[in-house]
């Protein structure tokens, strides 16, 4: 009979082993599988963010416009404006025909304006023409025109960055310009109006401003037509295979905090090349390009792709954190620990305090797990929903379901049946269900 027993034990053993030895490589495939595909969504994520840039900023006409707007009231831009003008106004205004070509009556006025300047007639001249420049570029008109002319010159940028925008469009060496004529004409009027009539004379200008410059935009364009075809499309990609990954996974949840911490990662990565991109371009610009506009212009193409890279930053980190939290872990244990018994000496306190939950308390202590999903739902909903979401939104979602987690995790705190008040014991001991 024990004889018996031990060849039954040894031949289940034997059937263990070969169960385990045939599962071994089928766990292995998968594990490897589910590998792949979260490191591709991982180096997905990134071009993904570009993608999505891509085709909202550059692709969109009036997106575009929108984005490059504000610049019009930027310091950098209207000095880089006013200084362009003046250069065109001198180079076709006759000095030695200024003082005498005036009218008697405005003759005093203009030596009295050129006189306050101070310097040599060139030099006063340029002055007072860079001060009407720059008070056109100061006004509100300047909005306008920057708006109508970056428009304009919309098909140029898209030219320049993906390929497209008609064959009508012409880069020069690599240079994205916009012509800034209609401002020389205002200070054209100007002048002639502070006495300076033969700015009158001078014919129609159209100078510009240069505000891409790169030898090496025909190299990128490619790779940028293929995002901004790729579009909207790549991000979700990128989510579902990242998530195809986590599901195949053997251990689920240390492969959703692997892959949000691997997609954080690697969008941060983005954000840093763009920042040492920022450097190199601004450090390779000709000299007759202004550095700061040149900034101003970068940092305001590329703000929409900064905060994506922030908010994907965030929101990988969040639900990573979340993952890890809600796991069986040593430390993640402690956590827990911590948040039960700070949520049950807080309820201690409100039933010492004569607080009753009601039929609440039972309602929620029941549907604890489902509430749970359903606000976790509610903020991802919020989120998908919200137009632009930024880092600072992610952060805010994430504490607000925390928050109501807490409250449900308040709620659903059971009392315990203790001792009355008085020197044995205290009302209102709680138990944490």
């Amino acid at each position: 009979m024990v004889e018996s027993g031990a060849g039954e034990l040894e031949r289940l053993r034997a059937r263990v082993a070969v169960l385990e030895a045939e599962r071994r490589p089928r766990h292995r495939v998968r594990s490897l599988v589910a590998v792949v595909l979260v490191v591709v969504g991982c180096v997905l994520a990134p071009l993904g963010v570009v993608a999505a840039w891509t085709a909202d900023t550059v692709g969109d006409t009036d997106r575009y416009v929108k984005t490059v707007a504000p610049l019009a009231s930027d310091p950098d831009i209207r000095n880089a404006v006013a200084n362009r003008v003046t250069s065109a106004v001198m180079d076709h205004l006759d000095l030695t025909a200024l003082l005498s070509g005036a009218a008697p009556d405005q003759r005093p006025l203009l030596e009295k304006a050129l006189g306050a300047l101070g310097g040599s007639l060139e030099d006063s001249v340029r002055a007072f023409v860079h001060d009407k420049a720059q008070a056109v570029a100061a006004s509100r008109a300047f909005a306008t025109i920057w708006k109508d002319a970056n428009r304009r010159v919309h098909s140029t940028v898209e030219k320049a960055l993906t390929g497209s925008g008609g064959g009508a469009v012409r880069l020069d060496d690599g240079a994205v310009t916009l012509d800034v004529g209609p401002v020389v004409d205002q200070v054209k009027q100007r002048l002639v109006d502070e006495g300076m009539t033969v700015a009158g004379k001078i014919p129609e200008l159209h100078t510009s401003i240069t505000l891409l410059k790169s030898d090496d935009l025909d190299t990128y364009k490619t790779y940028f037509r293929i995002l901004q075809l790729a579009g909207t499309w790549l991000p979700f990609v990128a989510v579902v295979l990242v998530a195809a990954g986590v599901l195949l996974a053997a251990r689920r949840r240390r492969a959703l905090v692997t892959g949000a911490l691997g997609v954080a990662a690697a969008t941060a990565l983005l954000g840093i090349a763009l920042r040492v991109f920022r450097a190199v371009y601004l450090d390779a610009l000709p000299a007759g390009v202004s550095p700061a506009a040149a900034a101003a212009v970068y940092d305001a193409l590329t703000r929409f792709l900064f905060t994506t890279v922030r908010m994907v930053v965030a929101l990988g980190v969040v639900v990573a954190l979340g993952a890890w939290l809600t796991g069986p872990g040593r430390r993640a244990g402690l956590v827990q620990r911590l948040w039960t018994s700070g949520i049950g000496a807080v309820r201690a306190v409100a039933d010492g305090a004569g607080l009753r939950t009601g039929p609440v308390g039972p309602f929620v202590r029941r549907f604890r797990v489902w509430i749970g999903w359903v606000l976790v739902g509610a903020a991802l909903l919020a989120y998908l929903l919200w137009s632009r979401p930024t880092g600072w939104v992610v952060v805010g979602l994430g504490l607000a379901v925390l928050f109501a987690l807490a409250v449900v995790e308040f709620l659903a705190a059971e009392p315990e049946e203790g001792p009355g008040p008085g020197p044995g014991g205290a009302s209102g001991v709680t138990r944490t269900a």
